[in-house]
């Protein structure tokens, strides 16, 4: 990462960043906390806060072994921020001295008596970087870089892919399209993309809509994205709207998609079939408005209601639905490399009372599907308790459900390329069910 002229200065970008982890340590969502970071600052906030939250364990580990005794919060997050980016990197962002320097700097701001200290520890990082961070390694969470406890769940969940999965979820994500299907094709958009100067492929099946970017850009430089030709989504997230209207619903089918916000596979279903009479509901009256506003730039339309999908008195006007998505909230293990405050945030007892959640879901929309109907169970995460193994409980409570196998959709997908949907880099970890109603 090299600074031009217009660039916020490095020590302001790193303060920012020290705040925003001190928050996730305090635990506080890093969206929210980006979203109180001075607009002209906020980007390379982001960037920097995200390498230190996927460096996080390996930094604290080395912190302790350097200032056994925890400074205050404000000058620890800073350290742990110019540790993470000081890390053996074939790519650093910046030059170790600028980076000494610079954090140096906003010490002075943030805690001037720290200063001389926080100068001590990163000059001592840089002379016995080698020694200090293999001896974070030793330890599962300097290692891998999550709680243990996640580790040890991947390791029982998937006895040998857990490296993998961890490692994934450490490496940026790639930036994934989907083009509008009422409007143009993949190959088109790429081939549009490329007289922009932007490098890109098309996914093809199971994902026909799906482009994925060599490089991220901003939104503003994608042709017809104001428009609604093209959205942001990741290619694991586009298999729930073709899955559940598989070969297509009737015409003007009732649709519900329950918690839907922040829309991406609402608007994906009136993408692919535009008569739909769609109920988007969500437990999030101000996150509904992102469903809109998602919805009034594709020019789509959906009824929105903001309740818990699970008091179904309070929201249902009685009329079965043909088919229902219910993308339950979970704990986003799956997606952790674009959230990389998640683990963090998370605590082993969240993965039982997620469950207990979906549990309800599921029981509260099964009785509004009509006989014949479709539903698609979804979550972004690779935890077992949240995909089969609920699956699994669901089909013991209700076994006049069917449950369907459809290969390249159905089950685990795992964050690694050796897997049902092979892309490289690979896509996000979701759990996809097809449920019909006898």
């Amino acid at each position: 990462m090299t600074q031009s002229p217009q660039s916020p200065a490095l020590h302001r970008l790193l303060s920012q960043a020290a705040d925003a982890v001190q928050g996730v340590r305090e635990g506080r969502s890093l969206t929210d906390l980006l979203a109180r970071v001075p607009a002209d600052l906020r980007p390379g906030t982001q960037a920097l806060a995200f390498t230190a939250l996927r460096r996080l364990g390996g930094a604290e580990a080395v912190r302790q072994q350097l200032a056994p005794k925890a400074p205050p919060p404000r000058v620890d997050a800073l350290l742990l921020v110019a540790l993470a980016l000081l890390w053996p990197d074939p790519e650093p962002a910046y030059a170790d001295h600028t980076l000494v320097d610079q954090a140096v700097n906003a010490a002075k701001t943030r805690a001037p008596a720290s200063a001389a200290f926080v100068n001590a520890v990163l000059r001592r990082f840089l002379r016995e970087r080698d020694t200090l961070v293999a001896a974070a390694g030793h330890s599962p969470v300097g290692a891998f870089n999550h709680p243990a406890w996640w580790i040890e769940k991947l390791r029982q969940d998937w006895p040998t892919q857990w490296q993998a999965i961890l490692a994934a979820s450490n490496r940026p994500p790639p930036m994934t399209l989907r083009v509008h299907a009422q409007r143009t094709t993949a190959a088109e958009y790429v081939a549009r993309l490329a007289g922009q100067g932007i490098s890109a492929r098309a996914l093809g099946a199971p994902t026909p809509q799906a482009i994925m970017l060599d490089k991220p850009v901003p939104v503003s430089v994608l042709p017809g994205f104001a428009e609604g030709l093209v959205s942001v989504q990741d290619a694991a997230a586009q298999l729930a709207a073709p899955l559940l209207v598989g070969a297509g619903l009737k015409p003007g089918a009732r649709v519900l998609d329950a918690c839907a916000a922040p829309g991406g596979k609402t608007a994906h279903l009136l993408e692919l079939q535009p008569d739909l009479q769609l109920t988007a509901l969500d437990a999030d009256a101000q996150r509904l408005t992102r469903v809109q506003d998602n919805l009034n730039r594709l020019g789509q339309q959906a009824t929105l209601k903001a309740a818990d999908a699970r008091q179904t008195a309070a929201w249902w006007d009685g009329q079965p639905f043909d088919a229902i998505l219910l993308d339950a909230p979970c704990s986003a293990s799956g997606i952790v490399r674009r959230h990389p405050d998640v683990r963090w945030l998370r605590r082993p007892d969240d993965i039982t009372a997620l469950a207990r959640i979906q549990a309800e879901l599921l029981d509260a929309l099964w009785p509004l599907l009509a006989p014949g109907g479709r539903l698609v169970y979804a979550t972004c995460s690779v935890f077992r308790a949240e995909g089969q193994a609920q699956l699994d409980a669901f089909l013991q409570r209700r076994p006049g459900a069917k449950s369907h196998v459809v290969p390249g959709f159905t089950g685990h997908l795992l964050p690694l390329v050796d897997n049902a949907v092979q892309t490289s880099p690979p896509l996000d970890g979701f759990f996809y069910a097809l449920l019909t109603h006898p």
